[in-house]
């Protein structure tokens, strides 16, 4: 498996065949010239993942590419003309032969005075998890963790709980554009899971790594 971050939370995973770009939203770039998509998946509807016309762009260079999302996304993606398919916690698919399975329902809290929204997670190939804005333990073996790394709705002892709770063998931090000094809490993270046996493997923007 090949991963290849984009910047925050924008990931795209080659499995065989298969080639899926994850939440290319505002604050990622690079990802604009990426072709032989056989999907593009969204987790939740904040423009940090989701900016509509990234995704018509994306898709009027891969045009055989699903577009998978919540039920959120789908609506703000249906209103600037783009269909995609509504996913749901417990969803399954096969896509270009690697299974696609679907964790959670839920974004993380931001507020109690900020309505929530949904988020989906999803776990490609029974190896790589990506939960999207929340802390969602799939409960299943994970073998590589995309780790939110900072955010309004997260604190870097959760950050680190949350790795420990799903216990992958690689957690590769994302959603740390909105760090001033990203290096800290990566340290931290690494620090604090070792003693579990855990690699939190930092990838660089643009940059691509192997598992």
């Amino acid at each position: 498996m090949r991963i290849t971050k984009y910047g925050h939370a924008c990931l795209l995973i080659e499995e065989g065949k298969a080639k899926f770009l994850i939440d290319p939203g505002a604050f990622s770039k690079g990802f604009e010239g990426v072709t032989g998509l056989s999907a593009v998946m969204i987790t939740h509807q904040h423009a940090d993942h989701l900016v509509a016309e990234n995704i018509k762009a994306l898709l009027a260079a891969n045009p055989e590419a699903k577009v998978l999302a919540d039920e959120g996304s789908v609506m703000v993606l249906s209103e600037a003309g783009v269909m995609a398919h509504a996913m749901h916690e417990g969803d399954e698919q096969t896509i270009a032969g690697v299974k696609v399975a679907v964790f959670g329902k839920d974004h993380a809290e931001i507020h109690p005075d900020i309505p929530g929204i949904p988020d989906v997670g999803y776990m490609i190939a029974e190896r790589f998890f990506y939960p999207g804005d929340s802390y969602m333990v799939p409960g299943r073996p994970v073998e590589v963790l995309a780790a939110p790394a900072g955010a309004p709705w997260l604190k870097v002892s959760e950050a680190v709980d949350y790795v420990r709770a799903v216990k992958p063998k690689v957690a590769i931090p994302v959603h740390d554009a909105v760090l001033a000094m990203p290096e800290m809490n990566y340290g931290l993270m690494k620090r604090l899971t070792a003693d579990a046996g855990i690699e939190v493997r930092v990838v660089e923007n643009g940059q691509t790594t192997e598992v």
